[in-house]
């Protein structure tokens, strides 16, 4: 990563999230794959319009940053990168990835927004700590965030049931440290 330019990578780039990109999401929200990988509640299809008022009042401010993800090359708008639940006086934060665009899945694309996200936390941020929770059977994004040196930290066992299975939900945290000394390998 060039921490000179801290909203580009090599393929993707972060922008502000504008009501534009409403149309986008609530595409996405009707992709139950792609719900049932972002989050632990039930998928519910949401309209442009409710979005639209999201980002109308300002989600993002106060207790998070989010960013829309786009490809370098077209400006494709594909999918989502955001910092939540930050926690000023402890330095630490939550992350949260969505690639809502279905033909822009496993290509990498994840990884270098988690990458550039992590660059903007701990280097802009000045944050100390990062962490997620995933569903245990995201199997791609748990080796992804290990890739980016993440660590399990912890386990709620069968905390989330999908199609009549219970799975488990995996806690994982990165130091800055931690990170600062992957990127210099």
């Amino acid at each position: 990563m060039n921490p000179s330019n801290i909203f580009r990578g090599a393929r993707i780039r972060f922008t502000a999230v504008t009501e534009q990109a409403a149309e986008a999401y609530a595409k996405w929200s009707e992709d139950a794959e792609y719900l049932r990988n972002l989050d632990t509640d039930y998928a519910v299809p949401r309209s442009a319009d409710s979005f639209r008022a999201e980002i109308q009042a300002g989600s993002g401010q106060g207790g998070g940053i989010e960013f829309a993800v786009h490809t370098v090359t077209d400006d494709k708008l594909i999918g989502f990168a955001a910092l939540h639940s930050i926690e000023w006086n402890n330095q630490a934060g939550r992350l949260s990835i969505g690639i809502g665009e279905k033909d822009c899945r496993n290509k990498g694309y994840g990884t270098e927004a988690l990458q550039l996200l992590l660059q903007y936390a701990f280097h802009e941020l000045n944050l100390n700590r990062v962490g997620l929770d995933v569903i245990g059977s995201n199997r791609a994004a748990i080796r992804s965030y290990e890739k980016a040196g993440f660590i399990i930290e912890g386990v709620i066992r069968e905390g989330v049931l999908r199609d009549h299975q219970k799975v488990d939900r995996i806690y994982m945290g990165i130091l800055r440290r931690e990170w600062d000394k992957d990127a210099m390998d």
